[in-house]
């Protein structure tokens, strides 16, 4: 699977979400997407067959019955995702995107002193989670 081309879709992000709190079965996996998504046990399954021909979950013998787990994390989907939106939407311009979001009155005081931080952080060569 090509990381760097990864697009889900808003089912498959369901799917993902739900993995990504902790591995599950099957029938774990219907229950909770039948709750979240209102789907039937036979649209469970033909995600999850989906998804793993895509190479985006796999699964491990585990007991009685497979246990899938994700094979990408949280933050490998939501960074192509960014880079997906940002090249769409924007030309690859952060700068413009978030223009776009102080003209739309988009962002709280708590947004713009996150973005600042970030920034003080990017030009001192620093990480920290936000």
């Amino acid at each position: 699977m090509n990381k760097d081309s990864l697009s889900l879709t808003r089912n498959e992000w369901a799917v993902m979400e739900a993995l990504w709190r902790a591995p599950a079965t099957l029938m774990e996996l219907v229950h909770a997407l039948s709750r979240e998504m209102g789907w039937a046990k036979s649209t469970t399954t033909t995600m999850i067959r989906r998804m793993e021909d895509k190479g985006l979950i796999r699964h491990e013998a585990g007991g009685r019955a497979k246990l899938f787990y994700p094979v990408i994390d949280r933050e490998q989907a939501a960074l192509a995702e960014t880079h997906t939106l940002l090249d769409k939407a924007f030309g690859g311009s952060v700068g413009l995107m978030v223009s776009t979001l102080v003209q739309q009155n988009s962002l709280s005081r708590s947004d713009i002193d996150a973005l600042y931080d970030i920034l003080r952080r990017a030009e001192d060569g620093t990480e920290k989670e936000v």
